[in-house]
């Protein structure tokens, strides 16, 4: 079970797969898969043939005793078969793994670019807040206040993990609670499909817990599985720890088939994730921002092709609409193919204004990954007509911790206090400061 691009339009476009690869930074060799895939059906059709001369052969043998003739020719075949059958394994082996390498089709509206910093800002929302003193990090705001406690979190786990407690637990659970509020609110959700001019239905989102781990073969089913950098194993398990809560949501519907009027299904899904983390290094390991263990809620959403590009829209929207609500200062970006991912036709990106860095940094990103996911998830949807076809999937970020960050900055003030964002005040009781 592995993530795979469409065979024929790697057959059909060959030039075109191989620069969208370079585009995102794979180097593959496609005129090599095509040529693997050539042989491997060549093969495939050879033994198939020998299996059908095999039980020919078989059915002379049967009623009495077959001639030396019949005798010399199954043992020929039964060869010829082996033969044939284990250069077969060989190529797909081959073949299979070229395969599962070449990366997602990105949209033409997606920015090229070598790294992150070729991403494209496309629109800056908010007021950067202005201090009359040295604003603090969010580290030295919390542990100040007894909120973070990264010492004992070392102590008992190891470097980047914490102990987060008193007031920042209960504003966490706030954040947490109001998204859940605002994504399962058909009022709230239609407003702000209104307000921007898309063309998707209101349906809520249903709240889902979904495991932490995963299968191998299922989590490389999501093209999310990373060994190197990001992705905990299980000793002695053929289990591994999910990095986001997507990662267990998108292959809810493994080898199942979706009725198209029960389209949309949108999933809201909390978890605590775990990252290795691999080279992050300086501030990104202060505090809470870049973590090995970390709490988070997602979005995830099935469709049909035709409705998943307003649906990547509307799951952007309402990002957006959580961060304006919360008051904090953020820009969007459009990411550039070399950071989109491998299983990602366009990605977007929303950054918090971070006053201690004097600089954005990301709380969201949106995924549109298309069937990229579901073709080897085998998730498909039944049309109304009775044909069936692949789903398409959508996942973003509802809220991680690190708005938190972003409150915890810009909400300070110089006696190390922090103004509770108006929508999350009621969810602590009415507070208005921490």
């Amino acid at each position: 079970m592995k993530v795979m691009i469409d065979i024929r339009l790697v057959r059909e476009n060959p030039e075109l797969v191989a620069q969208n690869a370079k585009n995102k930074g794979y180097d593959i060799d496609v005129n090599k898969l095509v040529a693997l895939d050539d042989e491997r059906r060549t093969l495939q059709q050879q033994v198939d043939e020998l299996r059908e001369k095999r039980n020919q052969n078989a059915a002379k043998m049967k009623g009495g005793k077959p001639d030396q003739t019949t005798i010399d020719e199954g043992k020929q075949i039964k060869i010829e078969l082996a033969e044939r059958e284990g250069y077969l394994t060989e190529t797909e082996e081959e073949y299979f793994k070229l395969w599962k390498s070449i990366p997602n089709i990105a949209l033409p509206t997606v920015p090229v670019g070598a790294s992150e910093d070729e991403n494209v800002v496309i629109k800056t929302v908010g007021n950067i807040p202005q201090f009359d003193f040295e604003p603090k990090n969010h580290a030295e705001i919390a542990e100040a206040k007894g909120w973070l406690d990264k010492e004992r979190g070392a102590k008992i786990a190891g470097a980047r993990f914490v102990y987060t407690m008193g007031d920042l637990v209960r504003l966490e659970f706030a954040l947490w609670q109001y998204a859940m509020d605002v994504l399962t609110d058909e009022k709230v959700l239609q407003k702000i499909i209104d307000d921007n001019g898309l063309k998707v239905t209101a349906k809520p989102f249903k709240p889902i817990l979904p495991p932490a781990v995963a299968k191998q073969a299922v989590f490389e089913a999501t093209g999310r599985l990373n060994r190197q950098e990001q992705t905990y194993k299980i000793e002695d398990e053929d289990l591994w720890l999910n990095a986001s809560a997507e990662h267990t949501i998108s292959p809810i519907y493994l080898d199942e088939i979706l009725d198209e009027k029960d389209l949309p299904i949108r999933y809201v899904g909390y978890t605590t994730a775990f990252r290795r983390e691999a080279g992050t290094y300086g501030k990104d390991t202060e505090g809470i921002f870049r973590l090995h263990q970390f709490n988070k809620l997602e979005m995830e959403s099935f469709t049909t092709a035709e409705t998943s590009l307003d649906e990547h829209f509307f799951l952007v929207a309402l990002q957006e609409y959580l961060m304006a609500q919360l008051g904090l200062p953020y820009h969007v970006l459009e990411k550039c193919t070399a950071d989109i991912g491998r299983p990602n036709a366009k990605g977007v990106d929303i950054e918090v204004w971070l006053p201690s860095q004097q600089t954005y940094r990301e709380t969201h990103t949106a995924d549109y990954i298309g069937d990229y996911q579901t073709r080897a998830m085998k998730t498909r949807v039944r049309r109304a007509d009775g044909t069936v076809e692949l789903a398409h999937t959508n996942d973003a970020t509802a809220f991680s911790q690190r708005p938190l960050v972003g409150i915890l900055e810009n909400y300070q003030d110089k006696d190390g206090n922090v103004t509770v964002p108006e929508v999350l005040r009621p969810y602590l009781g009415g507070r208005e400061v921490l």
